[in-house]
């Protein structure tokens, strides 16, 4: 995978331990982040699965590791497929942003992604916002 860096189009890369902000495209993955002192939210478009969740593993572990943000939301209301790797992912951020003494929710899970997190029982170890949009959750937080 090829991240590639568009001071027009807002792309990102990671460039040592920084990450700038924009939109980030993974294969069929796309990852958008939009930080505040306050909070940090991730967005997703696509599918999370083998094939993007490392180029997404590295993104988000970057952000926990420099966060100044002491929530981080990651937005799944436009992710149409989940697999075990994209969920592995997901709680390994959760263990970090844990050590760290930060908060990592998840929001805007419907579908196929909501079901498959209340089925192995993961979504009670998230702090989630049920199938809420993330614009909502952004003003409860």
């Amino acid at each position: 995978m090829i991240l590639k860096y568009s001071d027009e189009t807002g792309c990102i890369q990671q460039r040592g331990n920084e990450l700038t902000s924009g939109m980030v495209s993974a294969t069929d993955l796309q990852v958008s982040m939009e930080e505040s002192n306050k909070r940090t939210v991730v967005r997703l478009q696509g599918r999370l699965s083998i094939d993007s969740s490392p180029a997404f593993r590295d993104q988000l572990l970057s952000v926990l590791l420099r966060a100044s943000a002491r929530a981080i939301l990651v937005d799944l209301t436009d992710v149409a497929y989940i697999d075990a790797s994209g969920i592995a992912t997901l709680v390994e951020a959760l263990k970090i942003a844990r050590n760290r003494r930060n908060n990592l929710c998840l929001v805007g899970l419907q579908g196929r992604v909501l079901h498959l997190f209340e089925v192995t029982g993961l979504l009670d170890l998230f702090g989630t916002n049920g199938s809420r949009s993330a614009s909502t959750a952004l003003k409860v937080s």
